[in-house]
């Protein structure tokens, strides 16, 4: 496929000039070879299904007022009906496990939804961060996903961190951007903060803390793991991309198409887990591939197996292991799925309903993953993209 990066410079032109609607479709244009619209001037953006992010551009702070919730987009016919808007900040009570909260680091702000299980207080539990993808808030990805009933049933938090619209018109993740991509900047950061910030309040196992995305959120999940294995033990990448595929909104578009900056350098070293549908028209099924690669490196064994259930999707699944054998990887192939979360449910955007359930095998999966069992045995070294 070529992409006519004329058109992309000219879309940026146009971003920079507020004229996002234009902006799109020049971006859609690009990715098809067909002509693009004559620009016009917008007052609303709207968002397109087969492009996953556009630049970002932050506005004054003011602007974002506290207990905001991102307005979702239309959808099709699978998503989920619009959920009500929540207040600012509040600490859990009787009868409200789900709670809003908002998180700033004194550089930027976050809102987020946290749910806390009935064996809070009890023990140390897990925590399970999830990045939302593009158009997604914390309430349709926790709907979608089904992670709450999982951990109200299983026993451990659940951090949605909400992207705001300011720092993103398509609430995306800007895992694209290399601002976003480093230790201590930008929203790794902010996110790595929000993370200790609840830990600090919460009972919460300093060696269980995972992180998990679908989308843009799945790049972000994959960028976290890099820069911070020190905080999360295990990452889940649902039809995402592996940290530094892009620096820029060319390369995104290319990579998203399959076409991603290889990982050079030491692997993170991070126990990940990778779910990506084989017919995914928006993230290509080639970069879970690389995901594995940006993780764990090249030299680990390899199992393959068919995942055949009349229920649900057939898959593929790859199990990589390190020398001594323990089990470092998995890569799901779910066969004839597109750009959703497997196994999903129908109340949240973006989910299959026939894939096998991603939420319940990355549960398994970090849970066989505590950070203080990776450390003793293999610690994380550092990457950079060339």
């Amino acid at each position: 496929m070529t992409i006519d990066f004329a058109r992309i410079s000219d879309a940026t032109r146009l971003v920079r000039s507020g004229q996002l609607r234009a902006a799109t479709a020049s971006i859609q244009a690009a990715l098809s070879g067909r002509a693009a619209p004559p620009a016009a001037p917008a007052t609303a953006f709207a968002a397109a299904p087969d492009v996953i992010d556009v630049p970002s551009r932050v506005l004054p702070p003011e602007v974002h007022q506290s207990g905001d919730s991102p307005q979702r987009d239309e959808r099709d016919a699978e998503h989920a009906p619009e959920v009500a808007a929540t207040g600012g900040a509040r600490a859990p009570s009787a009868g409200q496990r789900f709670v809003a909260g908002s998180f700033s680091n004194g550089h930027d702000r976050r809102d987020y939804k946290f749910f806390v299980p009935a064996q809070a207080g009890e023990r140390p539990l897990p925590l399970v961060v999830m990045l939302h993808g593009c158009t997604q808030d914390p309430d349709d990805f926790a709907a979608g996903t089904g992670m709450n009933e999982l951990a109200e049933s299983r026993g451990f938090y659940v951090l949605y961190p909400a992207q705001s619209r300011q720092a993103n018109p398509q609430g995306c993740w800007n895992w694209f951007k290399h601002t976003h991509q480093q230790r201590e900047r930008g929203e790794p950061a902010l996110l790595a903060g929000m993370t200790r910030q609840l830990m600090a309040q919460h009972r919460i196992d300093p060696d269980r803390v995972y992180v998990a995305g679908l989308s843009a959120g799945g790049a972000m999940a994959a960028i976290l793991g890099e820069t911070y294995p020190d905080l999360y033990a295990a990452v889940g990448v649902h039809s995402g991309l592996a940290s530094g595929s892009a620096l820029d909104l060319p390369s995104a578009l290319s990579a998203m198409k399959g076409a991603a900056r290889s990982p050079a350098g030491m692997p993170s070293g991070v126990p990940t887990i990778v779910f990506h549908g084989d017919a995914d028209g928006t993230v290509h099924v080639r970069n879970g591939e690389h995901v594995i690669a940006a993780s764990i490196g090249a030299t680990a064994s390899v199992e393959v197996s068919a995942v055949e259930d009349p229920s649900v999707r057939n898959a593929t699944r790859a199990v990589y292991r390190a020398a001594d054998g323990r089990i470092i990887a998995e890569r799901w192939t779910v066969h004839g799925a597109s750009h959703a979360w497997s196994g999903g449910k129908a109340q949240g955007s973006y989910t299959d309903r026939q894939g096998p359930d991603a939420s319940a095998q990355m549960l398994r999966f970090f849970f066989e993953h505590p950070r203080r069992e990776r450390d003793a045995q293999e610690p994380g070294g550092s990457r950079r993209y060339a």
